[in-house]
């Protein structure tokens, strides 16, 4: 049988304030295009656009995608943009591969989601930190969905198993000024802090937050520790030396594991990209979404978008996190929960780990705390 020849575009800002995390997405789509061109009975053609971080080029370069008969797009890394783009790939009936973790409450019929869902890692986030850490959390954030919807779904959390949120703070994405944030923080005294700080502004108030807390005397790993569902390894790098350890991060993926699949995806993601950025969750995420694409067009025999849906959730992929799977209820995948400490060689040690794949839950249908605190009997009184 002759090898089918699909165009696919590739849509991640590898320039702007998230440039580090969207460049090493498309390393990651980039080498599971090479080797899908060597182990399956397709030819897949990447169409690389950069949106640049500009939420209104990601909707004009959807636009431009789906006119040039592109039916799959693998891209988008934060919150706002893969919601600027889903109307269009709805109206042209395209399917929008999206590698990110995110915040959830949505489920596209035309969007595959290969990133962990909130139950996959902001909730294994809490339990760890309210059992391990303390119970007062400060929350800091960039100024979109992402960070609104993170924390909302961390707070209920918290609240629900008798933790408590001391202050939430939001920054414009790109902000880099946070010294009063930072007072504010040392102020409250929380047990620990939970960033949903992106990009650049992350980078910078990791290292702030560290000098601060140094120069008080602070141990800050220690007494006043970071916790984030963000943070990966080539951010860690960004971060440098001084300020990179002892963070903790609620991921599906880190590069120390220890398994043949990602002895394999690391060495060849090196050989490939020697100038980085270093692999990371929504590096690999990238990897499995363009994988399970190729692997569903064979199946199907067809680029068209119904019968890809169905096709990709009869494929389990040996991932370099363990086996991935599309759950065909919600379009989302099958993810293993982790939980990594970083260390100052800009790595992560493992120390939570989830023994098996745990089932998506976008809408915290089974697994939040909003419906556990719902079903007590309110204590009203009438007043008239």
């Amino acid at each position: 049988m002759a090898s089918q020849h699909y165009r696919v575009g590739v849509m991640f800002s590898t320039t702007g304030p998230y440039s580090v995390v969207a460049r090493s997405m498309l390393n990651g789509a980039l080498l599971a295009f090479r080797e899908a061109a060597a182990a399956e009975n397709v030819t897949l053609e990447p169409v690389v656009v950069n949106p640049g971080g500009d939420l209104a080029r990601y909707a004009e370069l959807s636009q431009e995608l789906t006119a040039s008969g592109i039916r799959h797009v693998v891209g988008c890394y934060t919150s706002s943009s893969r919601k600027e783009v889903i109307p269009c790939f709805e109206k042209h009936d395209a399917l929008l591969w999206y590698p990110s973790h995110y915040e959830g409450f949505e489920s596209s019929s035309n969007v595959i989601y290969t990133g962990a869902s909130p139950n996959q890692h902001v909730l294994p986030l809490v339990d760890h930190m309210l059992g391990h850490v303390g119970p007062r959390a400060f929350c800091v954030g960039s100024n979109y969905i992402w960070a609104w919807e993170n924390t909302r779904i961390f707070r209920e959390a918290m609240t629900a198993r008798g933790g408590q949120v001391l202050a939430e703070r939001y920054a414009a994405v790109g902000d880099t000024s946070f010294e009063k944030l930072v007072d504010a923080i040392l102020e409250a005294k929380p047990d620990f802090v939970f960033n949903n700080l992106i990009g650049t502004s992350a980078y910078a108030f990791f290292r702030l937050f560290r000098a601060a807390c140094a120069a008080r005397g602070i141990d800050q790993a220690r007494q006043i520790p970071i916790a984030s569902c963000t943070l990966s390894e080539p951010e860690l790098e960004e971060i440098g030396a001084g300020a990179v350890d002892g963070h903790l991060s609620s991921s599906v993926y880190f590069s120390s594991l220890a398994n043949p699949a990602n002895t394999a995806f690391t060495h060849d993601y090196r050989a490939a990209f020697p100038q980085g950025p270093s692999t990371s969750a929504d590096a690999e995420a990238s990897y499995i979404a363009v994988k399970l694409l190729a692997r569903a067009l064979t199946d199907a025999g067809t680029d068209e978008v119904a019968a890809v849906k169905q096709a990709v959730t009869r494929q389990r992929l040996q991932a370099p996190q363990g086996d991935v799977w599309i759950d065909p209820q919600t379009l989302h995948a099958w993810l293993t929960p982790r939980i990594g400490r970083s260390t100052a060689q800009a790595r992560f040690d493992v120390i939570v780990e989830e023994s098996a794949p745990v089932r998506p839950d976008p809408y915290l249908i089974q697994s939040s705390p909003r419906y556990a605190m719902a079903s007590r009997t309110p204590n009203l009184r009438v007043v008239r």
